[in-house]
């Protein structure tokens, strides 16, 4: 199971209410980084906005006990066929809190080898793997497109912090 709905109820001094919580076990997401500074991305279809999205590889934590990095690596593997050398830890982020206890831990992900790509589901083996210039990642950042959570953070932090890139 993915997530499962709860109704909290709340009580203090001079409040009481109830709320419905999505409980989540949580995410991670991968910015790829290669050599050259381009980023790595997805063109994915999502049933939820019935259109195609720029995303970053990303996925839910669904292997019991398994570490967000492994899980990260695991998701970095299946989604675009690659193995990185080079991790570093970007942030843990809450993805909604007003309604979902889900929190995200995001990566970049460098210095790669070739695996197997193994796509899970009907979204990621229609996926499209695309490599951005970072000057063309900044344009999709500035431009008009509605950008997934994890890789708008994801390019805020990259083009922020390494802005010769």
């Amino acid at each position: 199971m993915v997530f499962r709905v709860e109704r909290r109820y709340v009580t203090g001094e001079d409040v009481a209410f109830d709320r419905d919580i999505v409980v989540h076990q949580g995410a991670v997401a991968v910015l790829p980084i290669r050599d050259d500074g381009f980023l790595g991305f997805l063109r994915q279809y999502r049933a939820s906005f019935d259109r195609v999205l720029w995303e970053i590889p990303a996925g839910t934590r669904d292997v019991n006990g398994e570490e967000p990095l492994a899980t990260a690596q695991r998701e970095l593997s299946e989604e675009m066929g690659l193995i990185a050398h080079q991790w570093e830890f970007v942030c843990e982020y809450m993805n909604s809190a007003g309604w979902t206890s889900q929190t995200t831990v995001l990566y970049t992900a460098r210095d790669f080898a070739s695996s197997q790509r193994e796509p899970d589901g009907p979204e990621e083996s229609t996926a499209e793997i695309v490599w951005l210039s970072p000057n063309d990642a900044r344009a999709l950042l500035r431009g008009p497109e509605v950008l997934e959570s994890s890789t708008y953070l994801a390019l805020l932090w990259h083009l922020g912090t390494h802005s010769s890139e």
